[in-house]
């Protein structure tokens, strides 16, 4: 070994050899354990020779791309004091760029001895090497040719939320060596399906290199969703279906040539370690006290506010650039366009809690490549005060669990909802207009990969989880949902097409709404699992997607697909200005004007009535789209929503500058290819439980008009490309192409 260099840290191929730098500001000798290829057999135990600012460094001349190591760290073993050192447990390089092989359960992994009275505070002594993964050293370079990034605006993006493996596992395309990986998502069918939809950025769960839990594997299970990383800057071995890494970058660069972003769901608030009773793979056995937040006056403890037994200590300066370091290898060198953080405010913890000023957001706000990215945060977490939805800073989207279950509370019929959906619909203002920021900053989601999906919340009252072997105990119970009568699945023609009505209206509530919408992957045809709303261990047909789509769900993939094509073609909804709803003297226009069903603006009674369920919603055009005061050219639009169980007769209002409405979506005639007028003052037989837009057509006399009637006649163009677009199925054709 050669001194080396203690940056950067990890190991670093140089063209010459390979540089070893590790971290630990409390190790007294770090060794450096040489495997061969398959890392089964340890074939050389070198020190690193040389310890510089709390850093292990040595160069070897002769390493080369490919070589297999791990690390043996000495150090005190004193748990009262934090400190869990034990050289005969091998560990993962925190800086790893590729793993080899998986965790192999035994008693061995752990650094005490199982079943010893002191528990945790014994020392074994036995070596874990052959129950390890272990690093390989990785050559970074990469020909991305004329790849680019899309860079899709905040205000056209739609995230398309998935999972590697479920979303390719049964797709007949994909040849059965790159199902489940990420060489799959590169089918031309994966990428033309996903393009045809309409979709802007897909969002994969975790992909870093994780663990699959002790106590699933006792059951036959897997950690299938991935919250249990290992690994920051590894993906996941499962997922490649080559030995190298580039492959990773392979999806990548054809996901962009489709114009399709790749957002990573990332989870840096713990690690797959779990509590002093947890096991010794990585970090603990590197510098336990640094890398954790351990209980002040009770080091042995861990703090727990992830509710998985640790919580990485990002307060800590090396913990923070582990984490920086990480954030920008996936976003510079692996060119991925955006992150979505779990349990993110962990990460915006300091010593006293929560703040918004944190070291993690300030190093996010000024890096000039991070900032450049999407940014989204699920911000909340177990510990005391972790709810903190809309206290994230400017730059950073969020995810609205409140949108959530307002939306699904009113299209169940609960009383009392009008207010609360009308702040939901327009980006939660309440929340997110401060400092600035946009309505996009509110990622609009009714279902995600915690929960049920779209289908099931329409068909099951209860939740369903009895194959993940904890007796239906996990899981939440508080859905909101609703089965009308039926739990499970039916033959009832009525009740089916109510269901799927009440899809479609989920879906035109989230594609008409202000903020960044987010669709669960296979929700658009209906996908079910079955009842379960916690799949996080059904690494088989319940988490997978199913692509034998049947002609209902196909029908509803095309309503979801023509819904994406008006909300891009109309910058109403797309606008990054929150509604207020007041009237400006000098334009002559109102941003937004609440409707009770007599076509007449809101009274303060209809807005305190518990017994209203349908409103509607004039968004005129007219009003300012920017800081700007001047009129507006975007089409005007009227929007009504009904949860009522039985018919309502609203009032079509009339529109300043207008002649006529045309209706361009009802989500009781879903098949409608028309764009069917409706003069001012008409009464519109609003079915139960279903969802009306409306687009004004401006008055071709009025000389002002020429700019609405342009937007006017996009639209209208929009609406009828949708109904001519299909759906890249594989598989049996379109039923809207089938004779009569």
């Amino acid at each position: 070994m050669e001194s080396g260099r203690p940056f950067p840290l990890g190991a670093t191929w140089d063209g010459r050899g390979v540089n070893f730098a590790l971290f630990s500001a409390n190790a007294t000798k770090v060794e450096l354990c040489l495997f061969d290829l398959l890392g089964e057999r340890e074939i050389e135990r070198i020190e690193l020779p040389e310890y510089t600012n709390e850093i292990y460094h040595g160069y070897r001349p002769e390493a080369r791309p490919g070589q297999v190591y791990g690390y043996r760290v000495h150090g005190p073993y004193e748990p009262e004091a934090g400190h869990r050192f034990n050289p005969n447990k091998l560990l993962l390089d925190p800086y790893a760029k590729q793993h080899v092989g998986a965790v192999k359960w035994d008693p061995a992994l752990f650094g005490y001895t199982i079943g010893s009275p002191d528990g945790d505070l014994s020392f074994d002594e036995r070596d874990s090497a052959a129950f390890m993964p272990k690093a390989r050293v990785v050559d970074e370079a990469f020909t991305w040719g004329d790849e680019r990034r899309p860079a899709v605006p905040w205000e056209r993006t739609i995230f398309y939320e998935t999972h590697v493996k479920g979303f390719t596992q049964r797709h007949p395309s994909v040849g059965e060596f790159e199902r489940g990986k990420f060489a799959g998502l590169m089918n031309p069918d994966v990428l033309a399906y996903l393009r045809s939809l309409g979709v802007t950025s897909v969002e994969f769960l975790p992909v870093h290199s994780f663990v699959d839990d002790s106590y699933l594997v006792e059951k036959g299970l897997r950690n299938y969703w991935g919250y249990n990383t290992l690994g920051f800057f590894a993906p996941d071995p499962r997922y490649l279906a080559s030995p190298f890494v580039n492959e990773f970058k392979e999806m990548v660069a054809a996901f962009h040539h489709a114009g399709l972003e790749v957002i990573l769901d990332v989870v840096y608030n713990h690690t797959a370690e779990g509590n002093e009773n947890g096991p010794t793979l990585s970090f603990k056995g590197i510098d336990n006290a640094t890398y954790y937040r351990l209980l002040p006056d009770q080091k042995r403890y861990y703090i727990n506010d992830t509710g998985t037994g640790n919580t990485v200590n990002t307060s800590h300066p090396r913990v923070m650039q582990m984490v920086m370091d990480s954030l920008r290898y996936w976003a510079g060198t692996m060119r991925v366009d955006g992150f979505r953080f779990d349990l993110a405010t962990i990460l915006a913890r300091e010593p006293a809690g929560f703040s918004e000023e944190s070291s993690f957001l300030h190093a996010c706000q000024q890096d000039p490549l991070l900032s450049q990215v999407k940014l989204v945060a699920e911000p909340w977490d177990c510990g005391p005060g972790g709810y903190q939805v809309g206290r994230f800073p400017p730059g950073w989207a969020e995810w609205n669990d409140g949108y959530r279950d307002t939306i699904r509370a009113f299209w169940r019929g609960d009383e009392g909802q009008i207010p609360a959906v009308a702040s939901k619909i327009s980006a939660s203002a309440d929340l997110f207009d401060t400092r600035g920021r946009k309505p996009w900053a509110s990622v609009n989601f009714l279902t995600a990969h915690d929960g049920f999906t779209l289908h099931d919340l329409v068909c099951f009252n209860d939740k369903h989880n009895e194959a993940n072997g904890e007796d239906n105990r996990d899981g939440h119970s508080h859905n909101l949902s609703y089965n009308y009568g039926v739990e499970g699945p039916s033959d009832d023609p009525d009740l089916n097409a109510l269901r799927f009505r009440q899809l479609r209206n989920f879906f035109a509530t989230l594609m008409f709404s202000r903020g960044t919408p987010m669709i669960l992957a296979g929700d658009e045809f209906a996908r079910t699992q079955g009842g379960n709303n916690n799949a996080y261990a059904q690494d088989n047909e319940i988490g997978w997607i199913d692509w034998n789509v049947t002609g209902e769900g196909r029908e509803l993939a095309h309503f979801v697909q023509k819904l994406i094509k008006l909300r891009q073609a109309l910058p109403m909804l797309r606008r990054g200005r929150f509604l207020r709803g007041a009237y400006d003297e000098a334009l002559g226009a109102k941003d937004v004007t609440w409707l009770s069903p007599s076509g007449t603006e809101m009274s303060d009674g209809d807005w305190s009535s518990e017994s209203a369920r349908c409103f509607g919603v004039l968004l005129d055009g007219r009003a300012p789209s920017h800081g700007i005061r001047i009129v507006g050219t975007d089409a005007t639009m009227l929007l009504v929503l009904n949860a009522h169980d039985d018919v309502v007769n609203f009032t079509l209002p009339s529109a300043p500058g207008g002649a006529r409405w045309h209706r361009v979506v009802d989500t009781n005639l879903p098949a409608d290819e028309d764009l069917a007028p409706f003069d001012f003052g008409a009464d519109y037989m609003v079915t139960g439980r279903s969802f009306l837009a409306f687009l004004l057509e401006p008055d071709a006399k009025d000389a002002t008009a020429a700019a609405a009637q342009r937007s006017f006649l996009h639209v209208r163009e929009a609406f009828m490309e949708a109904s001519d677009d299909r759906i890249h199925f594989v598989g049996a054709p379109d039923p809207r192409d089938e004779p009569e």
